[in-house]
């Protein structure tokens, strides 16, 4: 417990963590085991289909969902990042319509960060929150305030289903003690100190919801949501969800994971590189028709891609929701005006191609990138909050569109390389707290890292060679490994050897581990006294 802890770990907060580990725990456990058997089957040579049990619901052309809260009519462009107290300020200071307050993948689950993440919210959600930064010997400490007078509306991301809390333990009735669920604490807290608040400011309580792989885990959350609400007495329907289709299950089941949460959904958003991740784990194992090329070669436009983006557009118009486009990972260095052009560029192709596709909105990962964001949405909706009204009955996409991931690149040296260095500098960033991490001119954090990781694994295990001749084994990237420990800036203190130990057991281990985080977080980020 350190300093303003107390504010976020009351007694009430921690009975109401206690309710929802109580009524939810067993099934979260029951959801997990569920991956685990459909990623076994799909292993095994069973692709994923849509689903014939739930034909009706597909069918059924009358049922809409909630739609927008309060605040959340127009989401044209919203920024992601962490809730440290700076990154909060400068979210707010933004100019974006909603902001990602992320405790997910951009954020290092450290118990500081996880706690006084909350605290950031919390004060900022009642106009009490301001940050000094520490003074140098060459400079004063700068003041950061929120000066904006029309802040974003918070959307806050809790972390996946799979991750747990460890920092936090549960006693069930039976008397057995396990760590605590990531996705109901940062739910739990966030929601207990602030729906009320948040109604008050005349906006409410919204989450991002992250991970999710079935419309099962949909109607986890819908039964997490009418509880919570019941428990502090606001109306049915007040929280309001926007689910990541981040994960390939997820992309055959998008109709019913809207119907699960018709009470409590706003829309679903195109995770575009957890989705990737999500293909590569999946199909590791598959053989060479599945293995994609240098990661920088898989882009939106690439067939697969393509298919489950209009998908979900078509999918949502259909059923009243928003359709939120993903994040570009180019982002400006304003000391250097060639890269920020290239970034611009890059950027303002990626959201008018969203916009035209019929998206809502879009995420962007830096302020200086709004403007450009900004204005491809505003070309396309004018006037208008959304387009909604699009239906988009052009689209169709086959089961087999969505598995369709050839791509006819090669595998290159340059894309192995940068693979081993981005994974070992972001875990390395990810093992001193930092969860997002501009590297070579791109923002990373947890998703691209789990990429560039599972890419290796999978290069690794399907005896790919690079396009230069060269067989990816693991002595190969054993001596790639050694190179970008011998090129990175090496300070006392920092985390680089952990860093490259965790790689080797989640890129070159004979096991493939589901996320990088887990043993990353289990090793080195629980505190033990």
């Amino acid at each position: 417990m350190a300093p303003r802890y107390d504010e976020v770990l009351t007694p009430q907060a921690l009975a109401f963590l206690t309710e929802l580990h109580q009524r939810f725990g067993a099934r979260r456990h029951d959801r997990l085991a569920d991956r685990m058997r459909r990623r076994f089957e799909i292993g095994n040579g069973h692709d994923p289909q849509f689903r014939d049990d739930t034909r009706h619901i597909r069918e059924d052309a009358e049922w809409k969902v909630a739609g927008a809260g309060p605040g959340l009519e127009d989401r044209r462009v919203e920024i992601t990042g962490p809730t440290d107290p700076k990154m909060t300020i400068n979210a707010l200071n933004s100019g974006a319509k909603v902001w990602l307050a992320d405790q997910e993948d951009a954020t290092s689950p450290t118990w500081k960060n996880v706690i006084e993440g909350q605290l950031s919210l919390r004060d900022a959600i009642r106009g009490e929150l301001s940050f000094t930064s520490p003074a140098s010997e060459t400079a004063p400490g700068k003041r950061y305030e929120v000066t904006a007078e029309s802040t974003p509306t918070i959307v806050m991301r809790p972390r996946g289903w799979h991750l747990s809390e460890a920092h936090m333990q549960f006693t069930d009735r039976s008397g057995r003690q396990m760590a605590t669920s990531g996705s109901l604490v940062d739910f739990g807290l966030y929601f207990f100190h602030n729906a009320t608040q948040l109604i008050a400011n005349g906006r409410g309580p919204y989450f991002y919801i992250a991970k999710i792989e079935s419309s099962e885990e949909a109607k986890l959350w819908d039964d997490v949501f009418t509880f919570s609400e019941h428990y502090i007495g606001i109306p049915h329907g007040t929280i309001r969800a926007t689910v990541l289709i981040e994960t390939l299950p997820a992309a055959f089941e998008m109709e019913e994971i809207l119907f699960e949460l018709r009470d409590h959904i706003a829309g679903l958003n195109a995770g575009r590189w957890d989705y990737i991740f999500s293909i590569i784990k999946n199909y590791r194992g598959r053989g060479a028709r599945f293995v994609l090329p240098d990661r920088s070669e898989v882009t939106m436009t690439v067939p697969f891609m393509r298919a489950y983006t209009e998908l979900l557009v078509q999918t949502c118009h259909k059923r009243g929701a928003f359709a939120i486009g993903g994040m570009s990972a180019f982002i400006p260095n304003r000391r250097d005006p060639e890269v920020t052009t290239m970034a611009f560029e890059k950027v303002a192709a990626d959201k008018k191609r969203e916009a035209g596709d019929g998206f809502d909105g879009t995420w962007v990962a830096h302020p200086d990138l709004i403007p450009v964001a900004m204005a491809e949405f505003d070309a396309v909706l004018g006037d208008r909050p959304n387009q909604i009204d699009r239906q988009r009955p052009d689209v169709e996409v086959k089961a087999s569109d969505l598995i369709d991931v050839h791509i006819g690149r090669p595998v290159t040296a340059a894309g192995v390389h940068a693979n081993v260095s981005v994974a070992i500098r972001y875990i390395e960033a990810w093992l001193r707290g930092l969860g997002a991490v501009a590297i070579d001119n791109l923002m990373e954090d947890a998703a691209t890292a789990e990429i560039s990781r599972s890419q290796v694994w999978q290069w690794i295990h399907q005896d790919r060679s690079t396009a230069e001749g060269d067989l990816i084994t693991r002595e190969y990237i054993e001596g790639l490994i050694a190179e970008v420990l011998s090129e990175v800036d090496r300070r006392e203190g920092d985390r680089f050897d952990d860093s490259a130990e965790i790689f080797r057991e989640v890129a070159l281990g004979q096991e493939f581990p589901a996320f990088l985080t887990l043993p990353a977080y289990m090793k080195f980020l629980v505190e033990t006294d």
